[in-house]
């Protein structure tokens, strides 16, 4: 059955355009950026509500979400009853990633959708199968391992610090939730690693390998590919992220030129022939001189705003491909950068803590800011809530979750 549509002001009724599916920062970049283009943006979640406050969602649903039995006759219903068949389809979260995609039959017969099918995209999704694939393909990776028991890694020879994280993103269990678990010897790694093994199995945990280096060391590529070739693409540095280390957010991003990241890159999505959006994440290796991989986000990512502010609207690129229209590839401006000010404050001062950022250089990186991660002049309901909202998540997803052992 479906839920009680919920309409913004001034919104009577929806209209083809796109559906995003969940999400938060990144789907409410990509909200602004299709409505610039009078796209009429759906909103269907579970999740934060923020995306949802933006003036630019001109109609939203909440669901049972991706993980229900009928996520999928949900979405089909959606658009029987809302006029929505043909609407662009955009998995805005990692489950929803992960529903779409494994479901690409049912749901291409109504709606457009912007990925590949799970056969290919599962090589870049599963962290296993992503690795695989990278050591096919002669691309560097963190020295990682893969333990089938709390048996097998308890006997294991290993160098620390590790990190540790769940196979695919998406899920609620604790490591889900914390995204990245660091641990720093082998009592602790086997604590976090037995918690992790009960909850996802231990064939879903993957331990790496800690790599050196904070925010700096940290590079990604951004992009949008059609059918198999880079429609548009550019790098950026995770100048600051939070935690310091092996950010679980970034708070501070810049466009770089990095060509090493964009030769993988582009290795790896061919291998897969991607379709969509998509983010990859690596980091250099000050030891080796190498740049590894770490991850892969075929979704909008949390600074997605970056590639509008730099010249470079992936967003409306997004909508003009799926609708026929050609674009040129365009470069984006190095150096523009996007700034998520409440963690961005506080991965700040824990740098600055520890001597490795001066309050001027600080400061002096607020002139680089074009775009921010809620905030927008034209849309600023997003921008208050912010603070509230993030504040709630992390107290009852995390804090009373690890509390009550849920």
């Amino acid at each position: 059955m479906l839920a009680e549509p919920l309409p913004n002001p001034g919104s009577e009724t929806a209209a083809p355009g796109v559906v995003i599916l969940g999400g938060a920062h990144g789907t409410l970049a990509l909200a602004r950026s299709l409505a610039a283009m009078g796209v009429p943006v759906t909103l269907v979640s579970n999740d934060t509500p923020l995306p949802g406050w933006s003036r630019h969602v001109s109609w939203k649903f909440s669901w049972p979400g991706p993980d229900a039995p009928d996520a999928i006759s949900y979405l089909l219903d959606l658009a029987a009853k809302h006029d929505l068949a043909g609407s662009l389809l955009v998995a805005g979260g990692d489950a929803e990633v992960q529903m779409v995609s494994r479901s690409l039959d049912a749901l291409s017969a109504v709606y457009r959708v912007s990925l590949p099918a799970w056969e290919q995209l599962q090589w870049v999704c599963e962290k296993p199968l992503l690795y695989r694939r990278a050591a096919e393909l002669g691309l560097a990776v963190p020295l990682t391992y893969a333990f089938a028991s709390v048996d097998e890694a308890e006997r294991a020879e290993m160098h620390f610090p590790v990190v540790l994280k769940p196979n695919m993103g998406g899920g609620d269990s604790a490591l889900a939730r914390a995204k990245v678990v660091r641990a720093d010897d082998k009592a602790s790694f086997l604590a976090a690693f037995e918690v992790a093994a009960r909850e996802i199995g231990a064939e879903n945990v993957v331990v790496q390998q800690l790599i050196p280096g904070g925010g700096k060391a940290q590079f990604s590529y951004a992009a949008l590919w059609n059918n198999g070739e880079p429609v548009a693409e550019f790098t950026a540095r995770r100048v600051r992220q939070y935690p310091v280390e092996f950010g679980y957010t970034s708070t501070f991003v810049q466009v770089v030129e990095q060509p090493e990241a964009i030769a993988v890159s582009r290795r790896l999505l061919s291998s897969v022939s991607h379709h969509g959006l998509v983010e990859i994440e690596f980091k250099h290796d000050a030891r080796d001189g190498g740049l590894k991989l770490l991850d892969v986000n075929p979704r909008p990512w949390s600074w997605f705003g970056l590639a509008g502010a730099a010249g470079l609207d992936l967003g409306a690129m997004l909508w003009a491909t799926a609708t026929g229209v050609d674009v040129g590839m365009g470069t984006a401006q190095v150096g523009t950068a996007w700034m998520y000010l409440a963690r961005d404050m506080v991965a700040a001062a824990q740098l600055m803590a520890r001597g490795e950022l001066s309050l001027r250089d600080y400061l002096g990186s607020f002139r680089a800011v074009r775009t921010w991660a809620a905030f927008a002049p034209n849309d600023p309901v997003p921008g208050v809530l912010d603070l509230p909202l993030t504040a709630w998540r992390v107290l009852t997803r995390r804090v009373l979750k690890e509390r009550t052992g849920a």
